[in-house]
């Protein structure tokens, strides 16, 4: 199974993913949530994935992008004007958990999508809970593999009781700075567009964390075009140097 997650409309980096995903002659890929949401090519990266129909559980910006209550900015009216109406209706089909197979999916935590898994964020930094921290928020979840995304940084833990969690990071958006709930920054350190594999062994999940190299440039490049240098900047280095708005 190949995981994928928060590709933010990185078409190119989407393309190179789903190539490498194709000559390994995996068949069974799922998505966790925030598909469009991004100053680069919502429409590009809509026309692949129709054409595959992952299962795919919705993310917080996805939510937004149909939820007429979202406060406009410049990024989410590029997205919505980018997308056609049979677009808008699948996101609005999306579920925010899902069961496939022996994995539980979801985009951030079981009961949120937009509260990190596997990390607090407080006054001070973000900082990796441990596993009884992460097994009391999924809670009774039965299946041995849960599959969270919304966080960017790929991470594996292993739960106490045998269950696995797993964060492939994401496809499209290396790094990122957020206020909520407290200034802080994500990032992974390189460009490269991340997702996991994930086989069963005899002793547990085998999970094979990829870092995909593309054309990050066109998509600084496309950020850049649409008015987002802090975008272009974390495509670019995997990295954010400054606290910058939207």
């Amino acid at each position: 199974m190949a995981v994928i997650s928060d590709i933010h409309g990185n078409r190119w980096a989407l393309e190179a993913v789903l190539d490498e995903i194709d000559r390994a002659h995996i068949t069974e890929v799922v998505n966790l949530g925030d598909v469009f949401y991004g100053p680069l090519d919502p429409l590009g990266t809509a026309k692949i994935l129709f054409g595959r129909e992952f299962p795919t559980v919705r993310g917080n910006e996805d939510r937004i992008i149909t939820d007429s209550r979202t406060p406009i900015s410049d990024t989410l009216d590029f997205v919505r004007h980018q997308l056609q109406p049979a677009h808008m209706e699948w996101l609005r089909s999306l579920k925010p958990t899902m069961v496939f197979g022996p994995a539980f999916l979801f985009h951030g935590s079981p009961d949120s999508d937009t509260s990190y898994l596997l990390w607090d964020v407080d006054r001070t930094g973000v900082h990796l809970r441990n596993s009884k921290e992460v097994a009391s928020v999924v809670g009774e979840i039965a299946s041995s593999l849960i599959l969270c995304g919304h966080d960017h940084v790929p991470r594996t833990m292993l739960l106490p009781g045998g269950r696995t969690v797993v964060n492939p990071g994401s496809v499209g958006l290396p790094a990122y700075w957020d206020n909520l709930p407290h200034p802080h920054v994500m990032e992974t350190g390189a460009p490269h567009a991340r997702y996991s594999i994930i086989s069963r062994s005899e002793f547990g999940w085998s999970i094979n964390d990829r870092a995909v190299p593309y054309d990050w440039e066109s998509a600084a490049n496309a950020a850049n075009r649409n008015g987002r240098p802090d975008w272009a900047e974390w495509l670019r280095s995997g990295r954010t140097e400054k606290m910058q708005s939207g």
